[in-house]
Order: structure tokens, then sequence, then C-alpha cells
């Protein structure tokens, strides 16, 4: 990624990779990794949807004084998530510049490259782990004794098996497959994801047409995960990946339900907007040779009002809303609606 450009994007066939540390970090410390107040830290580009995912549910939770936060800058190098918007370049925590010197420390020659989210240790600033797909669900379920007063139940065990269902065909068709239609290197390919992405975000749709949430009358794990990716759709996915049946905008439910989910406090506050322009348009040469990063489309409408509430639905369930952002973690004005 010499000079903040991945040449590879678009030009080799797409594959999301499965995550190489899967070591968890639970209440019993089964795999050495006890939960622990200020024990570990949490490194988030907040262009990455896959890390996203852990910025909205910490910020839920309430585990901001619990697990630190470590933002990366959205432009890679050829070493991958640098450090270089903090002061000297270097994390203030964990004194390092990249994070592949946290992976080095686990293990040599992992495979897999170097990925967000990842939870580092901060005693020996060795990665944790990298299990994308796990950290959120360990969050919600073995950090409760770290929880803030009042937050939601964001996995409810009587309703896993529909999460995880409704998670699984968002994570083949959506999550995913705006990557597999960006990153086609065949016509074929490009046009099996972008008709498996419609077609599922019209079932979503249809769904959503009648239920202010994916699950249950209240925010879970699975409109984390499909938020993530609907905020980035105009912005990045339609136009930069090709994902252009039409804009979310343009989808009368779809774009309702993501503004409730960016109105509703834990959501939209993590959202940077500037970040995930630079690092799609800037980062994937392959797709994007000159590094012209588009001025729109216009936020404005984000503020609108989107009457999700009239199909009723408790955001937090029986909780409370989580409280102000801390300062140190507000995201730019340049970055925001």
């Amino acid at each position: 990624m010499s000079g903040g450009g991945n040449n590879e994007y678009g030009r080799k066939r797409f594959q999301r990779s499965r995550a190489h540390f899967t070591d968890r970090i639970t209440a019993d410390g089964r795999d050495g990794w006890p939960v622990e107040a200020g024990r570990y830290r949490l490194v988030v580009s907040r262009a990455c949807p896959w890390a996203s995912r852990s910025l909205v549910s910490r910020r839920l939770l309430g585990l901001e004084d619990a697990l630190s936060l470590a933002i990366a800058d959205p432009i890679q190098d050829d070493r991958s998530w640098r450090f270089t918007l903090d002061a000297g370049d270097r994390d203030p925590v964990l004194g390092i510049r990249f994070l592949s010197e946290a992976y080095d420390r686990r293990e040599t020659g992992y495979p897999g490259g170097v990925s967000v989210p990842a939870i580092v240790d901060v005693p020996s600033g060795r990665l944790v782990t990298n299990d994308y797909q796990r950290i959120t669900l360990d969050l919600a379920t073995e950090w409760t004794a770290l929880h803030r007063d009042g937050a939601p139940d964001l996995y409810p065990k009587a309703l896993r098996d529909e999460i995880d269902a409704v998670m699984a065909d968002v994570y083949e068709d959506v999550n995913n497959g705006v990557y597999r239609a960006g990153f086609a290197t065949g016509q074929a390919q490009y046009e099996e994801a972008y008709t498996r992405l419609f077609r599922r975000l019209e079932l979503l749709a249809e769904r959503l047409a009648g239920q202010r949430y994916l699950v249950g009358d209240t925010i879970t794990e699975a409109d984390i995960r499909l938020f993530t990716t609907l905020v980035r759709f105009d912005a990045v996915y339609h136009g930069h990946f090709k994902c252009n049946r039409w804009k979310l905008t343009e989808n009368r439910v779809l774009w309702a339900y993501v503004r409730d989910l960016h109105q509703t406090p834990g959501f939209g506050d993590t959202v940077d907007f500037d970040h995930i322009k630079r690092h799609y348009y800037q980062v994937h040469s392959g797709i994007n040779p000159t590094g012209i990063v588009p001025r729109g489309p216009d936020l404005a409408g984000w503020a609108a009002p989107h009457h999700r509430e009239e199909l009723g639905g408790r955001p937090f369930g029986d909780g409370t809303p989580p409280g102000p952002v801390p300062e140190a973690e507000r995201v730019p004005a340049s970055g925001r609606p």
C-alpha cells in the first residue's frame, strides 16, 4: 500500500478473511483473557464498517471507561493501520506507531494481514483478538459486569436464533455483498453480487416496513450490523463499489430506518463521513487510481424526521440512552452531517 493506496483492490477477487486470532475475552477468563476494566484497548478505524460495529456496541453498553479506544488514520500505508492521528504518530497508551506491532508481539508470520477491530492487551502490548464477528457479541454478553446502568440487552437469549439467522443473511448478501461487487474482477462476479445485494435489501425493506427494528421491538446486534453498511451506502458503495441500482435515499423504508438509528445516541455519534470517504476513495487505488474524493453526497438529510417511532418499539428496551460522547472521542465537525 505504498503511497497510501492498495493496487490489489479491484485487481484480485475479493474474499473476506476469517479472523486468525480468535481468543475471547470472557467473564471467566477461560482463554486466559478475563474481562477487566482498563486492561484492554480497542483499536478501530472509523472508516471500517466491521470496526464500527464495536464502536456502536461500546457506546450503547457504556464501556468507554472500561475499554479504552485507539482510532487509526483512515489512510493506510504499506504497513496498514497507523496511529498518525496521535501526537508523535504513536498511540499514547500502547506506544506503537502501527497496529502491526501488536500483531507481531503476539505471533510472527501470521496469515490474513492486519485488520480492525482489534483488541490489544495493554500490559503486554500483544494482540488478543481480531475476531470481528465475535467481539461485539462478547461485549454484549461477557462484559456485563462493566456495563453502564441502563445498558440495553443487544443479544437477548430468547431472540438469539432469529438474530443469528437475520445476521447471517445480512452478512452474506449486504455486509460482504457490497465488497464482492466493488472488488469484482469480472462482469459475472459483479452482477451476481449486485443482484443478491439488492434482492436482500428489498427483503429487508419489506421486513422493516411493519416493524421498527430487525428482531423484536428493541435495538439488537442485528441492527448494529446492518447500520454500519447502510450508513456508508450512498457515500461510498453506490458509486465507488458500483452498487447503483438505487441510492439509499431513494428507498423510503431503508432511508427512514437508517436515519432513525443514526439519530439514536450511540449510532450516528460514532460515524465519521470524512474518514469513510477518504479511506475508500484514497486507499482503494486499484478501483480509484486518481485518488479523487467526491464532494457529495449532501449529508443534510440525515437530520430529517424519520417517523419510525410511529411503528412503536423501544430503542433501549427497559434501559436508557447512553450519556454524552466523551470529549476526546467526539467526531470532528468535518465528519458530521
